[in-house]
Parts: C-alpha cells; structure tokens; sequence
C-alpha cells in the first residue's frame, strides 16, 4: 500500500512547496461562496489487490480578501518593526561609530576656529596690534571660508564626503599647527595661514552631510546631524575651555600645535576605520546592512551619478525650496554670529558684566546646544516613523529653530538683570538647534545629485550674512545708540525666515533637470 498527496487531481511530492506555489491560482475554484474558497488535501490509498480511494486529510477555508489584500500588509508590518533598531542597537552600531568619527571632525573644526579668539590677546600686545587690526586679523579666516564652500561641495558630489572632508580636516589641522610660527614670521603669513584655515573647513559641513545620508536612512538622518552637530558646539566651549590652559603651560604655541597634532591623528584613523559607504565596510554586521539598505528602498536613493563639469546653476537657483535652504542657512549664520560676536560687548555696556570671564559663557550655552541638536534629532526621527510626513516634519523643526530664538531675543531685550539675560541666551542657542533638524537635513533630501554644491552656496550665503550682520550691529548702534534695537532687527528677520522656509520649502526630491524658459 501507498500513499501520496492529491491537490487539484494532481499528485506532488513535497506538499508545503505546493502550497506556495499554487495558493492564488487555485483561490478561483471550489468557491461555495463569493471570496471564499476552500481548499482539501487528500490522501491516495493504493491497495495491494490495485484498487485505490481518496481520503481527505486537510481541508482550508480562506478568504481570497484577506489573502490578497490583508495578509501582506500585516507581514510588511511585522517585518519593518523586526528591522527596527532598539537604543542598544543603534548607539553600537557601525553607521554611529562614522558619524561620531565626523562630530569628533567638527569638534576639531570649531576648536580650531575659536582658538585665535583666546589668542589674539597675547598676540595683539606683542606685536602692537590695535583692536581693529586685531579684528581684521581674525576676520582672515572668513576670507577663505568664503571661497571654498561652492568649491568644495562640488568636490563632494564628485568624490564622495569620506576623501574631501580627510582632506579638509589635515589642511586645516596643517594651518593651525603653522599659525603660531606664521605669527613669528610675518604678518602676510599669519593672515595667509587663517585664509587656509577658513578654505579647508569650508568642506566639513558638506562632507558630513553627504557622509550621513549615505549610511543613514531618512528616519535617522536627523538624529545623525544632531549627533555631528553637537560635536560641533562642543568643540567651542572646548577650544575656549582649554586653550588658556593650554597657552599657560606652553605659551602661544600650546592649543595651536595642540590642536593641529589631533587633527592629523583624526585623519589617520578616519582613513584606516571609516568607509566611504555601509556595503564597504568590512566592519559592518549583515543586519545593519540590510536594514540601511532595506530603509533606503523604501525613500529616494542618495547615489546618484557624478555631477561632471560645472553644476547648473541657474537651474538649482531657479526652483525656490533651494532659496529656502539659502535664506535659511544665512539666518542660521546671521543670528549665530551676532550673538556669538557682540554679547560680551552688550552684557559689558547694559550690565556691567564681563561674560567672557563667567563659565557658563564658556560652556553653558554650547553644552545645551550639543544636548538640544540630540533631543531635537530624536523627535525628528521619530515623527517621521510615525507617519508625519518629511516636509511637515523639516517645517515643524526650522520653525522652532527660528521663531524660538526670535522670541529669546525679545526677552534678552527686555530683560532687566545679568541672570535672566543669560538664561533668555542659554534658551536662544537651544531653540536654535531645531534648525539641525530642519534645513540641515535637508539638501540631500530635495537634491542628492547636487547637495553639496547647494549647500555651498548655502554656506557662502550663510558667511555674506555673517560679515554683514557682525558689522551692521556696530554700524546701527553708532547711529542709533541702542544694541537692543538690533537684537529686535535680529528677532524680526528670525520671523520672516521662518515663514520664508515654511512657504518654499519641502522633504521632497526636486526635479533640477527642467530646462529654465
């Protein structure tokens, strides 16, 4: 006696195969009832005289409704939330350990940049340099940086953000290791070397830009710049924290050589651990792979094809969520100076304070920013997995970014002690890191082709705004006698901005390819 299974008068030897195979073809027979179908399996007895009988063994009542149209959503379901990280997951992963690698960059960026502001002192009495001088000699530094953002976002669409931002941090680190023996050479040289500076970190913001959305998905990709960005803070309050320690014990060239040595270490091991994409990693788990991968199908692609020869420019210019991201970025700068460069001037004149001697001026606001550009990234993130679209999301985000700053600067207007001025600056910065999470996240989202020469003009933009703003505060409190006035100028064009971004911009991929009539 043998047996074997039947399904549909045919015999098969491996029926769970069957099954799957023949599950929707066979849902249009045998249905006693509209969407419902039944399906039997049955055994053939053979007996040893040759007659043979059928027995049922199975029988299935399934709704082709629900086979077709529930079943699959629900196992999508499951399989999405399968693919979700947990904290422990993330904060191991190999995606953090690169974009930690890149806050430790941009820590190096900002230490490096804020150095010279200790520095200037002693150098200024030694070599007689008058205020004005000694501002134009810290002002070198944006000579360069205004060069070489568009410069170097092109060179990142090309080349990818792992080689140009190494390349970037070891001239930078080269410039600040020479600056102090350029100051004892010549004047030319010294103004020479913090061009350099300027041009070579004109490249980091682009780079970890186009870093993060290679080995990010856009759920966490604001979280990311929140992590970058908050090294950026952080390297301020420690470029101000430890270059007067760092100048007590080994004289002007202390935090310079310091700080240049730490960068060349950087590079080495950003070029042996770091890889330029997750599927060239030979570090990164099969899991986390996947899941980036699995992510990255499910929005735009970041890998486009290189940008050759010169970008067009009227064409980006000529669609507008590239002037929100424009306009944005030179608010961000505007507000971002401003204060940076004249409140120890008005805490001085209103208050009778010298913040720059006060700790919290020398870490407090930059620590709340580094935790705020965190929370700020986390909650971006996450109303993007519970559905809330990118655009709105982007929208929410730079709105808190900017009207939040905007209102702190009305109460630091019309605050009337030292304490409740610093608490309305402390806000002001925190409020400002939503920002990270609304524009700054959003170049590679409406132009992945073309997101680092965006965000070069972006920056340049951003440090036009800065020179004028710095310098238009002193102009306007010579004419009008009042520094309060320009933080209510500031806290209007935070207004228009926001409105601005809101009205123009979107979380979705723009088409640049349109000829421009």
């Amino acid at each position: 006696m043998s047996s074997a299974i039947v399904f549909g008068g045919a015999t098969a030897a491996k029926p769970p195969t069957l099954l799957k195979k023949h599950l929707s073809a066979v849902a249009k027979f045998h249905s006693p009832k509209p969407n419902l179908t039944r399906f039997e399996f049955q055994k053939r007895i053979q007996y040893p005289n040759g007659s043979a009988s059928l027995r049922p063994v199975l029988r299935l009542r399934v709704s082709s409704n629900d086979a077709q149209f529930k079943s699959a959503p629900e196992n999508n379901n499951q399989h999405k939330q399968q693919l979700q990280p947990s904290f422990t997951e993330f904060i191991t992963s190999e995606r953090v350990k690169v974009v930690a690698m890149l806050a430790l960059a941009l820590a190096l960026c900002n230490a490096d940049r804020v150095v010279m502001s200790v520095a200037i002192v002693p150098l200024s009495l030694a070599n007689g340099w008058s205020r004005a001088f000694a501002g134009i000699v810290q002002s070198s530094f944006l000579w360069g940086y205004l060069l070489s953002p568009i410069g170097g976002g092109m060179l990142v669409d090309n080349y990818g953000g792992k080689v140009v931002m190494a390349w970037g941090v070891a001239l930078w680190s080269l410039a600040t290791f020479l600056t102090p023996f350029a100051a004892e050479s010549s004047l030319l040289a010294l103004l020479a070397v913090r061009a350099l500076l300027g041009l070579a970190e004109g490249v980091a913001l682009p780079s970890m830009n186009n870093m993060v959305a290679r080995w990010f998905p856009q759920t966490e990709r604001a979280r990311a710049v929140g992590i970058s960005m908050a090294g950026f803070q952080l390297g301020c309050a420690i470029g101000l924290t430890l270059a007067p320690i760092l100048m007590s014990q080994g004289g002007i060239f202390g935090p310079f050589v310091i700080f240049g040595l730490s960068g060349f270490l950087w590079v080495l091991v950003w070029l042996s651990a770091a890889s330029s994409t997750p599927d060239r990693s030979p570090q990164i788990s099969k899991y986390e792979l996947e899941y980036i991968l699995n992510k990255r199908q499910h929005s735009f692609p970041v890998e486009s094809k290189k940008v050759k020869g010169i970008p067009p420019f009227r064409r980006l210019l000529s669609k507008m969520p590239t002037w929100s991201l424009i306009v944005a970025n030179a608010m961000h700068s505007w507000g971002f100076f401003v204060v940076l460069s004249w409140m120890p001037i008005y805490f001085n004149s209103v208050y009778r304070v010298d913040i720059r001697q006060a700790a919290w001026f020398s870490a407090v606001p930059w620590v709340v920013m580094a935790i705020m550009n965190y929370l700020a990234g986390f909650w971006s993130d996450m109303m993007i997995q519970s559905g809330t679209s990118v655009t709105l999301t982007r929208k929410i985000m730079q709105s808190i970014g900017f009207v939040g700053p905007g209102l702190s600067l009305i109460g630091l207007a019309t605050a009337r002690n030292p304490s409740v001025a610093s608490a309305w600056l402390t806000l002001a910065f925190g409020l400002k890191s939503f920002g990270h999470s609304g524009f700054l996240v959003n170049f590679q989202e409406i132009a992945p082709q073309y997101s680092g020469v965006i965000h070069g003009m972006a920056n340049t933009a951003g440090t036009v705004a800065a020179i004028i703003g710095t310098v238009g505060a002193g102009f306007f409190v010579e004419l009008f006698g009042s520094f309060r006035g320009f933080l209510l100028l500031t806290s209007l064009l935070y207004f228009l901005a926001a409105l601005f971004y809101c009205k123009f911009s979107t979380g979705e991929r723009v088409n640049f390819d349109d000829p421009v009539g």
